[in-house]
Order: C-alpha cells, then sequence, then structure tokens
C-alpha cells in the first residue's frame, strides 16, 4: 500500500511571494513572543508555517470533509473516512464490531467499511501502537519541506523578499535589522530623548550601548528589559539628533553633531567626479593590475572563498593625507558591518604595539577613517605598506606598519614648481617603512600640494591633458623615458582622486601612450596630434 504524496514545486522557494497573510502571521508572532526578531529569524519561522500551511491544505483537498483513518482513533456506524495509505480512497463505516486479539488484554474495534467502488473491508481501530498513526497529518516529504535544507539554500532570498514586505507594514518597525510591533512599543518621551542627549554629550563622542544608557533614564519598574531596550531603540533613531553606530550585532550610539567631519561628509580628497571611459579596452595585465591595487573606487568584487586571511595595502596619496583606508572587496572583510547603520564605530589595534585607537567604516562611501595620527607617529608617506588583518576580540582589527631602521634613499619626490605645478623628481628622503616601489611618492610639504590640488578642482584641466601632464614629468626621472601604469596612477591621485581603471582605458587608448611591454609607457610627443 503506498500513499499519493505531496511535493513542492522545485521553484516553489525561489519564486516564492510574502503575502499579506504571511506578514499578518509573523506579525502575531512577535505579539506573542513580545521579543524583536531579525529577518532571518522570521524567515526560519515563516518556512515552517508555509510547510505546514501547504501540508494541511493538500490534506483538506485529499479529506473532502472526511476523516482521515488513524487505527489509534475509534469511529462509529457512518462515519466517512479517506485512507491516505490506499492512495486516499474514501468509505462510509458500515458497522463497528469488538476485536479479538492474540494477547488478552488486547482491546481494539473492527469496522466494516464500504468503500468507493462498492467493496467492503475490514478495518482494525482503537490501536494506539499501529505504524500507520505515525502519519498524522503528513504526507511523503522531499528536501523543500525540509525546514534546515529550505533556509541553508534559499534562506538568504527569502529574508530579503521578507525585509520588503515588512517594511510595507506600518504597524512594524526596525532597529539594528530587528523587527517588533510598534503597538507594543513603551513611550519614550521627550524628557528621556533630552537626558540621553545630555549623557552622550558627556562622553564627547564616545558611543554607548542602549544597556548602559537605560541604566540613566527612569523608565517604569517591571517592564520588560528587552522591550524597553527596543523601544528606547527606535525612539532614538527616529530623532535626528542620534546616530546608531554600532557594528552588526551590537548597538551603539552617538550623538551626530560630535561625530568627525569626515566621517559625516566625504573628505575632499576622496571625492570622485566619475570619468566615463571604455572598460573593454582593459588588458588582462591590466585587470589584475586593477585587484591589486585595492582603489575602493574600482568596480570590482571578490567572491566570499577567495577572501584572504590577511591582506598588504600601499597607501595611496589622498587616503595618506586624510588618515584613511579604501574598504576594496579584498579589505572589506576584515572590518565590521552592520544592519543599517552607514557609519560604524570599532576599535584599531596597532600590530606591533598592541595601542588601540577609534576607527570609523564609512559603508556608503567606502572607506575607513581615523589613522592620521597613527601614519603621523609611524612616519608613513604615500606608498608605504600596511599590513591588515583580523582582530581577536570581535570588532577590533589589526593594522600592522611595516617599519623599520631609518635610511636614506633615492625616491620620487613631490615638490611645487615656481609655476604652481607639480614638478617630480629623485630625491634622497629619509625612510622608515618598507614602500611600494611602484607607489612611493615622499611629500616634504602638504601646504604647497594642497594649493595646487584646490587649483586643479577649480580649473577643471581636461582628464587626458592632466594624465599627460603628469605623464611627461614621470618619464624624466628614468633613462627608458619609460612610465609604469601603477606609478601614473600613484602619482595623478596627489592632484585627483581616480580609480585605476579611467587611467588605464586612456593609456590603451591614445597612440601616443606607447606600450612597451610589463604595463610600461612610452610618451611619443610626435603622436600628440592624432588623440
Amino acid at each position: 500500500m503506498s500513499t499519493s504524496p505531496f511535493f513542492f514545486p522545485d521553484d516553489y522557494w525561489l519564486s516564492l511571494r510574502v503575502e499579506d497573510a504571511d506578514v499578518e502571521f509573523l506579525h502575531t508572532v512577535l505579539f506573542e513572543k513580545e521579543t524583536p526578531l531579525t529577518a532571518e529569524e522570521l524567515s526560519a519561522v515563516l518556512v515552517e508555517e508555509r510547510i505546514r500551511r501547504e501540508r494541511q491544505a493538500f490534506l483538506e483537498q485529499k479529506q473532502g470533509g472526511r476523516k482521515i483513518f488513524l487505527p489509534k482513533e475509534t469511529y462509529k456506524e457512518g462515519d466517512s473516512l479517506v485512507f491516505p495509505a490506499l492512495n486516499w480512497k474514501s468509505g462510509v463505516v458500515k458497522s463497528v464490531r469488538p476485536g479479538v486479539g492474540l494477547e488478552e488484554d488486547e482491546d481494539f474495534d473492527v469496522l466494516t467499511v464500504e468503500m468507493e467502488s462498492g467493496e467492503e473491508r475490514f478495518f482494525a481501530a482503537r490501536l494506539p501502537n499501529h505504524p500507520l498513526n505515525e502519519s498524522e497529518q503528513q504526507t511523503e516529504s522531499d528536501e523543500q519541506q525540509n525546514p534546515e535544507f529550505v533556509l541553508r539554500e534559499y534562506g538568504e532570498a527569502i529574508a530579503e523578499k521578507l525585509e520588503s514586505a515588512l517594511a510595507e507594514n506600518p504597524e512594524l518597525v526596525q532597529i539594528a535589522g530587528r523587527w517588533f510591533p510598534k503597538a507594543l512599543l513603551i513611550d519614550i518621551n521627550v524628557g528621556h530623548l533630552n537626558l540621553a542627549e545630555a549623557i552622550l554629550d558627556m562622553q564627547g563622542g564616545e558611543p554607548l550601548g542602549t544597556e548602559a544608557l537605560l541604566k540613566e533614564l527612569e523608565l517604569p519598574e517591571g517592564v520588560n528589559s528587552t522591550l524597553a531596550e527596543f523601544s528606547l531603540n527606535y525612539a532614538l533613531q527616529e530623532d535626528p539628533r542620534f546616530d546608531e553606530v554600532g557594528p552588526a550585532g551590537q548597538v551603539l550610539w552617538c550623538l551626530e553633531r560630535l561625530e568627525p567631519p569626515e566621517v559625516r561628509e566625504t573628505p575632499a580628497y576622496l571625492r570622485y567626479d566619475p570619468i566615463d571611459y571604455d572598460r573593454s579596452l582593459l588588458t588582462e595585465e591590466m585587470l589584475a593590475l586593477e585587484r591589486q591595487l585595492d582603489d575602493e573606487l574600482s568596480e570590482i568584487s571578490l567572491s566570499e572563498d577567495r577572501a584572504p586571511k590577511e591582506v598588504m595595502v600601499s597607501l595611496i596619496y589622498p587616503h595618506w593625507r586624510v588618515g584613511t583606508l579604501p574598504l576594496s572587496p579584498r579589505v572589506r572583510s576584515f572590518f565590521p558591518t552592520a544592519y543599517e547603520a552607514p557609519r560604524i564605530r570599532f576599535t584599531l589595534v596597532d600590530g606591533k604595539t598592541g595601542e588601540k585607537f577609534p576607527g570609523w567604516v564609512v559603508r556608503e562611501r567606502h572607506y575607513v577613517y581615523g589613522l592620521r595620527e597613527w601614519y603621523e607617529k609611524n612616519k608613513l608617506i604615500p606608498g608605504s605598506l600596511i599590513r591588515i588583518r583580523p582582530g581577536e576580540s570581535e570588532g577590533e582589527v589589526i593594522l600592522e606598519a611595516q617599519t623599520r631602521r631609518a635610511t636614506r634613499d633615492w625616491v620620487r619626490t613631490v615638490i611645487v614648481g615656481t609655476d604652481g605645478g607639480l614638478v617630480f623628481a629623485m630625491l634622497k628622503q629619509v625612510l622608515n617603512a618598507d614602500f611600494d616601489e611602484r607607489m612611493v611618492l615622499a611629500v616634504p610639504s602638504t601646504e604647497g600640494i594642497d594649493e595646487v590640488w584646490e587649483k586643479a578642482q577649480k580649473n577643471s584641466q581636461p582628464f587626458d591633458s592632466l594624465v599627460l601632464r603628469i605623464m611627461r614629468e614621470l618619464t624624466k626621472l628614468t633613462p627608458q623615458g619609460h612610465v609604469h601604469a601603477q606609478e601614473l596612477y600613484s602619482a595623478l591621485n596627489i592632484i585627483r582622486r581616480c580609480p585605476p581603471a579611467p587611467i588605464f582605458a586612456l593609456l590603451a587608448e591614445k597612440p601616443w601612450a606607447v606600450h612597451v611591454g610589463d604595463l610600461h609607457f612610452r610618451l611619443d610627443e610626435s603622436l600628440l596630434e592624432e588623440s
């Protein structure tokens, strides 16, 4: 005997639409639990409910208003039954009589059932230990009905759809990635918020967790602590004075006015006015170099299985000048992220001294702020190498400057000429850290460079003219008159923020940039008219 099994369609979870009934069900779950839940946690609840609902609908369709026959149940004459083990055939109980078992104390009924085909068959009832009892309200299953399998394979996509659906429901609110019914929130009044502002003001910009703030606020006694915490989080989120800056899984509050300006607004040296270019011009060599340069503006991605255990980055002038690090695809995995917060406060750790200092992840604009003093302390320059690896504690990132005993060496040096323009020269400089030879640029004075930068932003010189001008300067530094694409990228960023791809595409496109191998280029002045 076999049942007619119930299977989910193969594309059921891929094509899942979150319906109003689903949101209403989850709204009820949140009311009953009185605990804020994440979209991932709610997805698990939804998957189990969908599986139960679909199975129930299947059973109701098969039953057609009849009872499912289970050997453990008691039946009477006239009962209309359906038999899952007989491929959902149905019948009517015609008589019930006591059964005679092999054991003296065995007590059961024998049913005479007239099947839909007209034949009579006999079934035993009131048997609590019969194997068919295990199939109560169940059908044969497949992987699509296994919640663990569904969440493993489709959980992320389901959570995304659920987030969108929950966001459209005005009766639900979200904070730090968790959802809760608005009707259950505790009243947090203006007085509470003003007191929270005063507490954070005394911190001088140091963030505080919600629990620490609650200790200072006079909320009614006996209030559920989880509910009080969520209610305060929501009230603070809705007030523009406060900014949630904690990494995923941790809620930290800071006053918006006490955050560093470089965190609230992109520093001038990091601002990029997009340049049109043809990406198809980039060769495999250029694409490989682009990946190595870790520029946060590059249009590249990195699969999770390729995420490194540590990474070495070389500073370009804009990041060195401002005190930032690029959040490139390779670098991003080391730094904390958040459910919603666009700015995240975390801890940087000096890999050599163990010294800890605050840092900020600016997620939307892909950079990390807070390293200017550390750069100065370690006497780093543009082109210096920095090793990045995960911290030993959650929310910490270890940085290690590749410092060494000071030596004097010949390196490319940037100075301001008598005409107010940039001049590159090979000069001896005192160097305190290892560097990338193609990225290094000694900067004796930032004041003059700042003036050149500001002038360049106002004059809006055409991009190709600017590249040509820098290329002319750099080719003077080698006997061969060659410049490497990486050297050009580093030097150009002293005067204009630009990712590598537009520069590489221009070198590939212009006839005056003659490729001589290994991404070295020679400037052919005679071909300038052709460009």
